[in-house]
């Protein structure tokens, strides 16, 4: 691999300085934008921990809105992404919390417009890498490594079957999977992680299937 700067670091080219601070904010940025689907109008940025004392100097703020106008790690543009965001009339907030996590690299983004909002928690786990624990209140450990899919669904009996047979049906391996839901009877959480990305067909199929109500994914 050759390195284009001295900012490039082993692993994952990526724009520097830091890639605990840029390229790990950048795909919890990214994340949140897939698992969204769209731009966001609004985004309220809340940092902890090193995340909330070093966010400017690092550059967490243009990463993690670097990441929700779809820039890749590596992608030049992340350093205008405040000056491209606003530019766009997308409104940001960051707020620096006092609050002790478990981690300290810990961002939590509620983002949103006039047709829904969503709200993450992701954590940067160095390297580049990071890890979603949090969705729209449900707890998940999703690595983003893999192509995944995420559907809230009615918790009841033949959800789980519903979807897992679509996805039999089009040869899709799962990898991973994992259920939570908030309580007995209301809304839950499926996470599947697969080998390979799914097309919208098949997502549609997925949103028609029994007791689910929102499908969303997250590409390689």
């Amino acid at each position: 691999m050759k390195y284009r700067s001295v900012f490039d670091i082993i692993g994952p080219v990526m724009i520097g300085p830091s890639s605990s601070h840029t390229a790990g904010a950048a795909r919890i940025g990214r994340a949140a934008r897939h698992l969204f689907g769209r731009e966001p109008k609004y985004a309220h940025v809340h940092l902890y921990g090193s995340f909330a004392k070093t966010y400017k100097g690092h550059g967490t703020d243009v990463a993690i809105i670097g990441g929700l106008l779809d820039y890749e790690t590596d992608d030049t543009r992340i350093s205008q992404a405040l000056e491209t965001a606003r530019k766009g009339e997308m409104k940001i907030r960051f707020h620096e919390e006092d609050a002790v996590t478990d981690h300290p690299n810990t961002a939590r983004l509620r983002i949103g417009d006039d047709d829904g909002e969503l709200e993450l928690v992701g954590i940067s786990i160095g390297g580049g890498k990071a890890e979603i624990t949090e969705l729209n209140g449900f707890e998940l450990n999703l690595s983003g490594e893999h192509p995944a899919i995420l559907l809230i669904h009615n918790d009841r009996f033949g959800a789980i079957a519903s979807s897992t047979t679509i996805l039999a049906k089009h040869e899709i391996n799962i990898g991973r999977m994992e259920v939570s839901r908030k309580a007995l009877g209301e809304q839950a959480l499926m996470v599947i992680e697969v080998d390979q990305n799914i097309d919208d067909a098949v997502l549609s199929e997925l949103e028609r299937a029994d007791h689910i109500i929102q499908v969303a994914k997250i590409s390689e």
